[in-house]
């Protein structure tokens, strides 16, 4: 369902969704609702190693820290989302 408001400066074209998906995050390029990728910059990886038998590496643990600033993109059309990324985080269980 779309609503349109008509204003004597501009028109704006909502889309709403029914029940309690009016939260989820919607890209407004493509409509993608389902897949997101976050881009970290500067960012500092450390990964702990064990060395076996034979010579070949396992990692044990990794811990990363993340100086610079996070993006949020949509999935499906690389849009920059970022302005969503508050919400996104809300939501991440």
């Amino acid at each position: 369902m779309k609503k349109v408001t008509n204003n004597a400066t501009h028109r704006i074209k909502c889309k709403l969704l029914p029940g309690n998906l009016a939260m989820r995050v919607v890209c407004p390029d493509c409509g993608n609702d389902t897949d997101f990728y976050e881009v970290a910059e500067n960012v500092i990886m450390t990964t702990h190693y064990v060395q076996n038998e034979d010579g070949s590496f396992t990692p044990l643990s990794d811990d990363s820290q993340v100086i610079g600033e996070v993006r949020l993109y949509c999935g499906h059309c690389n849009a920059d989302l970022t302005k969503y990324h508050r919400r996104f985080m809300e939501m991440l269980f």
